[in-house]
């Protein structure tokens, strides 16, 4: 066995290593994009079947120091979280612990103040519209939150929650607020909410130019959307090369 690998695969006693690891890559990678809001914003991870065991960023800590051992597992059905002396931001209890009781199938949350999906947060219609590719993607995939209640404690997070209940919704625009995305798994959501930046910011440059917009039709819209669904392994993919990159750069983030 080669030396990196053994590094790859250090001694651990931590429970949930794989998953750990995976969100501690996104959570470095988000970093990096400048999709991050300093120490604020959360990812969540469910670890068991029903969803209410999760794992999450602990309180006030940058995304790029992020490490698989930092992240703190929460019971989404214990009421005494937020008294523990490891306890997650209370915002965060509230969005990823409502999200996490609610919508089972909702198995990887990430939330973010990106600047492009921020951007179109703001607008009075913060619809994306299929105009490339990557937006085609969201064609009937997304909501708009209008009604934005100030920070996500639990009443917010709960009503928030009731809008991924259906599960062809992956993306939630909140509005005058930022996005939170959905996924079956880290490298899901991760990629998720990679191209729902990059479709945003070509939707805002589009609108800056004043011309006309070409937009899709609804038929070609879903067909596109239904193909990059059944596009075979490109999420795990994106996640594994990046991981592969942090092994280069920075393997601290594995500890």
């Amino acid at each position: 066995m080669s030396i990196a690998r053994l590094q790859k695969e250090p001694l651990t006693n931590l429970p949930f290593y794989e998953e750990r690891v995976d969100l501690a890559c996104a959570f470095r990678w988000t970093a990096r994009l400048n999709m991050h809001e300093a120490v604020a914003n959360h990812f969540s991870l469910a670890v068991n079947d029903d969803g209410s065991q999760f794992l999450m960023n602990p309180n006030q800590v940058h995304f790029s120091r992020i490490k698989a051992s930092d992240l703190i597992l929460i019971d989404a059905n214990d009421p005494e979280t937020l008294s523990g002396p490891n306890a997650p931001d209370p915002t965060a209890w509230g969005l990823h612990g409502a999200i996490h009781r609610n919508v089972r199938h909702a198995r990887c949350v990430m939330h973010v103040h990106s600047i492009h999906a921020t951007v179109l947060a703001s607008l009075a219609d913060s619809t994306l519209p299929p105009i490339d590719q990557n937006s085609a993607i969201f064609f009937n995939r997304h909501v708009v939150d209008g009604h934005y209640g100030g920070l996500a404690f639990e009443e917010e997070g709960e009503r928030c929650a009731q809008l991924l209940v259906d599960p062809k919704v992956k993306v939630m625009v909140m509005g005058n607020h930022g996005v939170l995305v959905i996924g079956d798994s880290v490298a899901d959501a991760f990629n998720r909410m990679f191209y729902f930046e990059r479709a945003a910011e070509t939707y805002i440059k589009a609108l800056w130019t004043g011309r006309p917009l070409r937009l899709l039709s609804d038929e070609i819209a879903e067909k596109a959307a239904l193909e990059q669904e059944d596009y075979p392994g490109q999420a795990e993919r994106h996640l594994s090369e990046l991981k592969a990159i942090l092994d280069e750069q920075e393997l601290v983030y594995r500890n």
